[in-house]
C-alpha cells in the first residue's frame, strides 16, 4: 500500500503543480492574447500609418501644385505689372508728344497768320507801288506823245521815231539837227522818271538784201542810243536791237510806206508794273 500510494503520488502533480500549471497556460494564454492584440494593435497603426503617408503625399502634391500655381500668379503679376508701366511709359509719352503737337499747331498757326498779315502788307505795298508806276507811265505817255507818236501796248510804251518825226534819208543812219533836238526833249522827259529800261529798235524799207538791211538797222539804233546818252540817260538802262525790214510799219512799197518804215522805235518798260495781265 505504501509503495503504490507513493507510486501515485509520484504521478499525479501536486496541487501546488497544478496550480503553477494553470498560471503557466494562463500567462501563455494572456501573452497570446497579448500578441494577438499587439499585432492587432499593430496592424491598426500600419494601416493609419499608410492613410497618414497618403494624406501626406496628397498634402504634398496639393502643396507643390499650390506653388506651381503661386509662381504662375507670380510671373502673371511681374507681366502685368511691366504692361501696367509700360502702359503709364506709353501714355505719358503719347501726352507729351500731344502737347508738342498741340504746341507745334499753334507756333504753325501763328506762322501762318503772320505770313497772311505779311503777305497782306506786301500786297497792299505791291498794289501801290503798281499804282504809281501806272500814273508815272500814264504821265510819260501824255509827255512824250507830244513830241512824238506814243502808243501803249502789251510790253509797255513804245515811241515811234520816223515819218515826221525822225527822218533817215535812205541809205542813211545818221542823225540831223532838228532830230538831235527830239531826242533831246525826249531825253529830257525821260530823265524825270525811274525804274524802266528803254529798248532803241531800228527799221528800214524793204529796198536791199536782208543782210544789208540788218546792218543798216542796227547802226540806226546805235545812233539813237548814243545820243539819248550823250543827252544824260544812263546807258545801263538802254539796249539796241536791229530789225532789218522784217517789221515794216506800213505795208507797201511807195516812196511815203518806206519813209514811214525807216524809222527807230523806242520801247519803255516799267520795272514795277506787270505787263500782258
Amino acid at each position: 500500500m505504501s509503495s503504490r500510494g507513493l507510486s501515485l503520488q509520484s504521478e499525479e502533480p501536486s496541487e501546488p503543480a497544478r496550480g503553477r500549471g494553470k498560471g503557466l497556460a494562463v500567462l501563455v494564454v494572456l501573452l497570446l492574447l497579448c500578441v494577438g492584440g499587439l499585432g492587432f494593435l499593430g496592424y491598426q497603426i500600419l494601416q493609419r500609418m499608410t492613410a497618414v503617408e497618403r494624406q501626406l503625399a496628397s498634402v504634398s502634391g496639393k502643396t507643390d501644385e499650390s506653388a506651381a500655381l503661386a509662381r504662375q500668379a507670380m510671373e502673371r503679376a511681374v507681366a502685368a505689372e511691366a504692361a501696367a508701366r509700360a502702359a503709364a511709359e506709353g501714355r505719358q509719352l503719347a501726352e507729351a508728344q500731344t502737347a508738342d503737337a498741340f504746341q507745334k499747331a499753334d507756333a504753325a498757326r501763328q506762322e501762318a497768320s503772320s505770313a497772311r498779315e505779311t503777305a497782306a502788307r506786301a500786297e497792299a505795298e505791291a498794289d501801290r507801288v503798281r499804282k504809281k508806276a501806272e500814273a508815272e507811265v500814264n504821265r510819260l505817255e501824255a509827255a512824250l506823245g507830244q513830241i512824238a507818236e506814243t502808243r501803249r501796248t502789251a510790253l509797255g510804251l513804245v515811241m515811234n521815231l520816223g515819218g515826221d518825226h525822225l527822218k533817215f534819208e535812205f541809205d542813211k543812219a545818221e542823225l540831223r539837227p532838228e532830230d538831235r533836238e527830239l531826242l533831246g526833249r525826249i531825253a529830257g522827259v525821260l530823265m524825270t522818271s525811274h525804274d524802266y529800261t528803254i529798248s532803241v529798235n531800228g527799221h528800214t524799207d524793204d529796198v536791199g538784201s536782208a543782210a544789208y538791211n540788218q546792218r543798216l538797222s542796227e547802226r540806226r539804233a546805235e545812233a539813237v542810243r548814243d545820243y539819248l546818252v550823250k543827252a544824260g540817260l544812263s546807258p545801263e538802262i538802254l539796249t539796241v536791237t536791229g530789225h532789218g525790214k522784217a517789221l515794216p510799219l506800213v505795208p507797201g512799197t511807195s516812196e511815203a510806206a518806206r519813209a514811214k518804215n525807216r524809222r527807230v522805235e523806242l520801247g519803255l518798260v516799267n520795272m514795277q508794273i506787270r505787263y500782258g495781265r
